[in-house]
């Protein structure tokens, strides 16, 4: 056991001398990693707010159906019943007529003309059912339900999600799936990159210490003893790597929350995202070194595999 620590320690020490020795030709690579953990941290964050920002929006809609006044109580309690058992209904509100009235009423407070008007005549208002949709995207399957035969019959108008309102929320959410589409793609060309950064980078420190590897074998070393050098280098490339890209996404908070947050930005609420980066912080720091090591290492696994199989032929 004693002897497999100390070769644990020769192979961390080694790696560690050597990232020191290349440290020229491992700027490129920990500068290519750099951005691309960084483009991973800002897409977490932003994913977070864009999420937490639907989520605002969708608690605020609701699809309103209107009821017909000739609606019998059982037909009103069937169709309840059933829009409870779809799938993207988060929560039903029945308004009765009476009901309806005191929260237009109520929303209309300031407006004495309005009140005047509806306070001339009988309640004009139908009851009302408030539907919260779970996912936004899937807010068709509520109104290709609303619009079925059986049921559009005990409506007395179409539903309130509509026109310009519908076109609005569409474009969010249009919006903010392709944003996200955008962030997976960098994210995975910005890695390719960076393997084939740190790949060449220890293709070349292996032809630099080709002879000394050379000698290794002949006094019968083992693959793993050669090779693992190399990864506890590429490792550290990663470690520094993710400390430098959180470093950069907190002074970019710092330096903007400001001057941003005074701005409409639309989606990207920068109060919340500052906060999420705050209260994550060490989830996301363990994210960046989990990510940054194994890029790394992987990447200088298939280097080394692919040279030490070249030599052995």
């Amino acid at each position: 056991m004693q002897r497999h620590f100390i070769t644990l320690w020769r192979i961390i020490h080694t790696g560690i001398v050597n990232f020191i020795r290349n440290l020229s030709l491992a700027i490129a690579a920990i500068a290519v990693m750099v951005v691309t953990l960084t483009i991973v941290l800002f897409s977490l964050i932003t994913s977070a707010t864009f999420n937490d920002t639907i989520a605002q929006i969708t608690s605020k809609i609701d699809v309103s159906v209107f009821l017909q006044d000739s609606d019998t109580s059982s037909q009103t309690n069937q169709l309840l019943k059933q829009l409870k058992a779809l799938p993207n209904v988060k929560s039903i509100q029945y308004l009765s007529k009476d009901q309806a009235l005191k929260q237009y009423e109520a929303q209309n407070a300031g407006n004495t003309q309005l009140l005047s008007a509806i306070s001339q005549t009988s309640n004009p208002l139908p009851a009302t059912i408030l539907i919260k949709p779970v996912n936004l995207n899937r807010i068709q399957d509520i109104k290709t339900f609303l619009t079925k035969p059986s049921v559009a019959g005990l409506q007395s108008d179409p539903p309130s999600y509509s026109g310009d309102r519908e076109t609005a929320i569409n474009k969010i959410t249009h919006a903010t799936d392709i944003l996200r589409e955008i962030g997976a793609i960098t994210v995975i060309v910005f890695t390719i990159i960076c393997a084939l950064i740190i790949f060449n980078t220890i293709q070349m420190a292996i032809f630099n210490r080709r002879d000394e590897i050379q000698i290794m074998r002949l006094l019968g070393a083992g693959t793993a003893y050669i090779r693992g050098p190399f990864v506890v280098e590429s490792a550290i490339y990663g470690i520094i790597s993710a400390v430098f890209s959180i470093v950069i996404i907190n002074s970019a908070f710092l330096a903007a929350s400001n001057a941003l947050q005074a701005s409409s930005l639309g989606l990207l609420d920068i109060g919340y995202a500052n906060n999420y980066f705050d209260s994550h912080f060490w989830r996301l720091l363990a994210i960046q070194l989990t990510l940054g090591i194994v890029i790394g290492a992987v990447s200088s696994t298939i280097a080394t595999r692919r040279y030490l199989k070249f030599k052995t032929k």
